[in-house]
């Protein structure tokens, strides 16, 4: 016999419609950046999470049916949080705020829709939209670095395993006949975010304990990092028996499918043997499987209930954020007037520059207003690289990189990282504080001041830089500011006090000369 459960469906749906597509309308261009990630091979599996969740979230209609639906006004607050994380993404000139903003107010929208009966059953399948926001490049080229060189080591003691000699600098893999580099397209990146994917997806259909699904999501890591570096072991043992042709083109791509597989296969196995542990033991088949929801034993009906207060409030907060974000990204910029750093001097009291030029490829991604590129020479020591990155707006996907996301690579490692006051340096009334890093590879060494000078602060945290970013766009209405690096290669001959002595000399002299190409 069908019971009958009275809800204003028409509302709920007409809420869900136009809730979704406001919130389409303030995150608009995090959506679109997040789907053209996908078409990088790490995230390519984005286009099918979409209709995963949809998939999922039906498959609870016969559940959803059962549950008073009660307007809940904490997701009104929630989706209020999303907008304002979307805010600080547009003015702070971060994608990865916009998109994490947006599915932050989809989990809101259905908060304050559903109710928390309701929410707890759509938010697993919601939340396998955070797999889909491509990560911040700070966080993806120093996690591709360190898995660079874990997958090396790991590597070579499976090349050493079968008795073959091999040394290893960094990440590049000597072999007798050739060497190997384990560049960023084998950090193990592209097979980790699509197994995290999946493994989310296997622990939400496995019908075990909350510590047995946490261990096969948490598990695809070290999957991932032990297989990808298995893989690169391989590669240099077929190398060295079967020459350099094992290294390169299909048999290459062919081991990385056979090792997202084989990555797959041990999550299976991970998920039987976890499924013998316990009290009690199940069949494999009762645990994990894809239930199709049948003909439900209650029916919606349409009511005569009054709009919920807190749907209305959600409608006022998304249309309030709407107007907001076409509004605030199209807003006339103070752009202060300053010199172009082609009248940069190149006679430095005793340093002599040699400008130069960077690819257009750097410069097609890079998307500053204005830089300066040079290298200055003192007599007795090595030549300082002088790079200076202006911009005169800074919006999403064209901002001060920070250089944290690109000194480690092709090889380099950072073997020292903190901040560091160059004494006897002031900018702005402000001591000069810098970070400091030695970069090394092999024998080769390097050391790295840089520090982001930005509308009259001078700053060595990147998110702090974001933050007043944020504040300024607002308060001030300026988005301008540079990042500030030099470099000194350290010979063997050449100590770290020494190294510290010239780029802090250096850096004392070339302050006073900024603040005409940086505005204040």
């Amino acid at each position: 016999m069908n019971k009958t459960y009275t809800v204003n469906v028409l509302a709920l749906i007409i809420g869900l419609l136009l809730s979704t597509a406001l919130a389409l309308l303030v995150g608009w261009s995090g959506v679109v950046h997040a789907v053209e990630n996908w078409s990088r091979e790490e995230y390519s599996y984005g286009y099918f999470v979409p209709l995963l969740v949809a998939f999922f979230i039906w498959q609870k209609k016969n559940d959803l049916v059962e549950v008073p639906l009660q307007a809940s006004w904490s997701g009104v607050v929630l989706a209020a949080i999303g907008l304002l994380v979307i805010a600080f993404g547009e003015l702070g000139t971060l994608y990865v705020m916009v998109e994490y903003g947006f599915v932050v107010t989809l989990h809101g929208i259905a908060l304050a829709l559903l109710g928390w009966k309701g929410y707890r059953l759509v938010a697993p399948p919601l939340a396998l939209l955070f797999f889909v926001v491509p990560l911040p490049n700070f966080f993806y080229n120093n996690l591709s670095a360190y898995l660079q060189l874990v997958s090396s080591q790991i590597g070579v003691w499976v090349v050493r395993a079968f008795g073959i000699s091999v040394f290893l600098e960094g990440n590049v893999i000597q072999l007798a006949t050739m060497k190997l580099q384990v560049a960023e397209a084998c950090s193990g990146l592209r097979y980790l975010f699509p197994l995290m994917a999946v493994g989310f997806i296997v622990a939400y259909m496995y019908r075990a304990p909350l510590w047995k699904r946490a261990l096969l999501f948490l598990s695809t890591i070290p999957i991932t990092v032990l297989m990808n570096s298995m893989r690169i072991g391989l590669i240099g043992v077929s190398v060295e028996y079967w020459g350099s042709e094992m290294a390169e083109g299909f048999l290459h791509d062919f081991e990385g499918w056979v090792v997202f597989m084989a990555s797959l296969g041990v999550l299976m196995m991970e998920m039987w043997l976890l499924n013998h542990i316990g009290r009690t033991r199940q069949r494999f088949r009762d645990v994990f499987y894809l239930e199709l929801p049948g003909p439900s034993d209650t029916a919606w009906t349409y009511g005569s209930r009054a709009t919920a207060p807190p749907f209305i409030a959600l409608v006022g907060v998304l249309v309030a954020g709407t107007v907001a974000m076409q509004v605030l990204p199209h807003r006339e910029e103070v752009v202060p007037s300053r010199e172009s750093f082609a009248g940069f001097p190149m006679a430095i009291a005793d340093w002599e520059g040699r400008g130069g030029m960077l690819e257009s490829i750097y410069i097609d991604a890079l998307k500053f207003d204005d830089y300066l590129l040079a290298d200055y020479f003192h007599a007795g020591a090595p030549p300082i690289n002088l790079y200076i990155a202006y911009y005169g707006s800074q919006r999403k996907g064209a901002s001060v990189h920070s250089p944290k996301s690109c000194l480690p690579g092709g090889g380099w490692e950072m073997s020292s990282f903190g901040q560091y006051v160059v004494d006897g340096v002031t900018v702005n009334g402000q001591p000069l504080k810098v970070n400091r890093s030695i970069i090394q590879k092999g024998e080769n060494r390097q050391l790295v001041y840089y520090w982001f000078q930005q509308r009259g602060r001078v700053m060595t945290n990147e998110y702090i830089v974001k933050l007043n970013l944020f504040r300024d766009a607002i308060v001030r209405n300026r988005t301008d500011g540079a990042l500030v690096r030099l470099v000194l290669p350290m010979p063997q001959t050449l100590d770290v006090a020494d190294a510290d002595r010239e780029l802090s000399t250096f850096a004392r002299v070339l302050a006073p000369l900024l603040t005409s190409y940086i505005p204040n």
